[in-house]
């Protein structure tokens, strides 16, 4: 069964932002490119068999059914809801970032 996969806004303007980051301040835009589409694959993954990746320990994240997928020193948070066989990415965190803080971004 395939599931539909969604970017919420707040995680597309994390991607927008990261990206933007590497290319114009780092100054190495195809590096920046190249990350887009490694994410980019590993989140269309996601259209088959979504819960093969592990809930996160931490509440209220768990409770909510956030689960999370590390992809090039960055994790992706993501929800699936089965009845509607869909997968929405919430938030995409730089791996050494706190990602507790980074997650109540997401609720503010």
């Amino acid at each position: 069964m395939e599931y539909r996969v969604k970017i919420a806004p707040f995680a597309f303007s994390q991607l927008f932002e990261t990206a933007t980051y590497i290319s114009e301040v780092l100054l190495v835009p195809e590096t920046a490119l190249k990350w887009l589409d490694v994410l980019q694959s590993s989140i269309a993954s996601l259209s088959s068999m979504p819960n093969r990746f592990p809930l996160m320990e931490e509440q209220p994240w768990r409770e909510k059914g956030i689960r999370k997928l590390t992809v090039k020193g960055f994790f992706v948070y993501y929800l699936v809801d089965e009845a509607q066989k869909t997968v929405t990415v919430t938030a995409v965190v730089y791996g050494r970032r706190e990602q507790i803080s980074a997650l109540k971004e997401i609720d503010e």
